[in-house]
């Protein structure tokens, strides 16, 4: 083996590769050119002796020998990086780059807000807000923390649980002067429901009741939407009624815009978690993000422990 094309940099730009399957992508994310990029990969595979990508026309994929080295590169690469912070840290203030990702409608409503009061409060760490309502693969996107809402899969990710998000029944007083109120569960299949068409079963309503029982209504609606600031909208533009997050229309509530439908029945909460990758956890400024988000997210508009 020879050991001169293993630098760092060259594995750096495999990784990023092998995340992003794509050369001429990782050379505008690395600001290098894609010769430069291909260069790498050449060194770094002669080095080694043996291919680590099967490249065609449209996309660069690992081959078995690459996925085991991808592995390994990850570790060493985030312990080098790891190393470095812990030295910088114990001499100077954290500084640096976090990137967050976030559910879409969390992160304009609240968190966008919240992580201006973080850099207030550090201003050499950059943060890089993600707003997806996709579960994301946060390794491969380069992702350090990531705020979800709903169940988790089985992950390898460092998780926290940060409680519950309570939802309500809500519909605006222009829909209900016109349709009438609800009286009963039952009543709720004839109203139209605003219907997320990016959340599993939400043909469904699964509603709890006073004494603690489940109820389920089947629902439906001529408005079917995937992101939570549009149905925000539909609820407020009269629509039709659905569950809202409190957190997504509490100032709707608390103007009259929207008012609660069937306050006895509430739709089940979603569970609300932080998702760390592991080798990043140790980081000062990550962890200093993640201790802010633990701290401030339950502060927000029905957040509450579980």
């Amino acid at each position: 083996m020879d050991s001169t094309g293993l630098s760092l940099d060259r594995m750096r730009t495999f990784v990023r590769v092998a995340e992003r399957g794509n050369l001429s992508m990782v050379a505008r994310e690395l600001g290098i050119g894609q010769s430069t990029v291909t260069r790498h990969l050449n060194e770094l595979e002669q080095a080694v002796g043996v291919p680590l990508l099967s490249r065609t026309t449209r996309r660069v994929t690992l081959t078995d020998e690459g996925s085991r080295y991808y592995t390994n590169c990850l570790q060493i690469l985030r312990l080098v990086e790891q190393a470095a912070e812990e030295a910088r840290d114990a001499r100077q203030a954290p500084a640096g780059a976090v990137r967050l990702s976030c559910t879409a409608a969390l992160g304009v409503m609240h968190i966008t807000r919240l992580i201006f009061d973080f850099q207030d409060k550090h201003p050499d760490i950059r943060v890089d807000l993600n707003l997806t309502d996709e579960r994301i693969d946060l390794v491969r996107e380069g992702v350090d923390v990531a705020l979800r809402l709903g169940p988790l899969a089985d992950s390898a990710m460092k998780l926290h649980a940060l409680g519950e998000s309570h939802r309500l029944l809500v519909g605006a007083p222009t829909y209900l002067s016109v349709h009438g109120r609800p009286e009963r569960p039952a009543d709720l299949s004839r109203y139209e429901t605003v219907v997320m068409s990016n959340v599993a079963g939400s043909d469904q309503l699964v509603l709890s009741s006073p004494d603690g029982t489940s109820l389920m209504i089947p629902v439906s609606g001529k408005l079917r939407v995937d992101h939570g600031l549009a149905a925000r909208e539909a609820f407020a533009a009269g629509r039709g009624i659905g569950p809202a997050h409190l957190w997504l229309v509490h100032d709707l509530l608390d103007t009259g815009q929207l008012e609660v439908v069937l306050g006895d029945y509430r739709p089940l909460p979603v569970p609300v978690s932080l998702l760390i990758v592991p080798e990043r956890a140790a980081i000062a400024r990550v962890r200093l993000l993640v201790d802010f988000l633990v701290t401030e997210v339950s502060k927000l508009p029905g957040i509450r422990p579980t």
